[in-house]
């Protein structure tokens, strides 16, 4: 998938601005800049957070429609698919959004996670209507972040990290407000969250639920079990939407021969990925590619 540096460049032709180090950016946003998103297709590793300030924007997230109003908060995770399909000519939003390859070892990667996948454990879809009050002071939050990320401080990359752990915490503290933690027992969720965190950083090689399983030291049938309650989806659809993904993306965005992506993705040969793959899109790896 596209880094969010490469993700920025593919929408816009040019960085944000000199000096940026591909790590997070936030900026207002409208219908037209929201609609260059398309552009990547949904392959971006990076998590994002979209609160609508006014109007409304439909996309479709992971195959649901979900249309999306002044103080909602909408949360994109990497490795799910997600395309605007509408959006009102007075729309307006402020996204802020974290490269997943860069922030993955950092302190705030398990609020991170958590905060990204708790509106679909709860709820099945990735947002959260907020209070009006909390949707300004989230808000707040994030313009905060873009005067540090515009600024000269000596020590900017320090305070934008501690302005991103509160926003994180904060968001956290709405979300305890919006949604019914009580639905889903802690040590479910933890495991969900932890297969979450696995999978990024092993789907490409590891597309066994035994592996996952054996890593969060736990049985493969415990896990199996664990994400079907959470989700109503199984270990294997997680792992093959990842795959897919990251399929689509090499086969739109590089020369790679089909064996040699197969290779990559560690299918056993061409033809099993091409079957794999068939199966999923509905067209062979060479018909998508054109």
């Amino acid at each position: 998938m596209y880094s969010l540096r490469e993700a920025w460049i593919k929408m816009l032709g040019r960085q944000p601005y000199e000096q940026w180090d591909g790590r997070m950016h936030c900026m207002e946003t409208d219908a037209t800049v929201t609609f260059l998103t398309n552009k990547t297709q949904g392959f971006m590793a990076a998590y994002t957070f979209t609160l609508v300030i006014k109007g409304w924007l439909t996309i479709v997230y992971n195959g649901q429609e979900l249309t999306l109003l002044p103080d909602d908060l909408y949360i994109y995770s990497p490795g799910l698919e997600v395309t605007v399909l509408a959006a009102s000519e007075d729309y307006r939003g402020i996204c802020l959004l974290a490269d997943e390859h860069l922030t993955i070892e950092s302190p705030t990667v398990h609020d991170l996670v958590n905060i990204a996948y708790a509106p679909i454990v709860q709820l099945h879809e990735p947002k959260i209507v907020l209070p009006h009050e909390d949707a300004r002071r989230v808000e707040e939050k994030m313009h905060e972040i873009v005067g540090y990320l515009h600024s000269d401080h000596i020590y900017k990359t320090k305070i934008l990290q501690m302005l991103y752990a509160v926003f994180l915490l904060d968001v956290q503290s709405v979300q305890a407000k919006a949604i019914n933690r009580r639905q889903v027992p802690q040590r479910v969720e933890e495991i969900f969250f932890g297969f979450i965190r696995l999978l990024p950083q092993h789907f490409a090689v590891h597309h066994d639920i035994a592996f996952y399983a054996s890593s969060l030291n736990i049985s493969s049938v415990y896990l199996s079990r664990v994400v079907r309650q959470v989700t109503g989806r199984t270990v294997v659809y997680y792992i093959n939407q990842h795959l897919l993904m990251e399929a689509s993306y090499l086969l739109r965005t590089t020369s790679l021969s089909v064996a040699q992506i197969a290779e990559r993705l560690h299918f056993a040969d061409a033809p099993s990925f091409s079957k794999f793959f068939s199966r999923k899109k509905g067209v062979t790896p060479k018909d998508y590619r054109k």
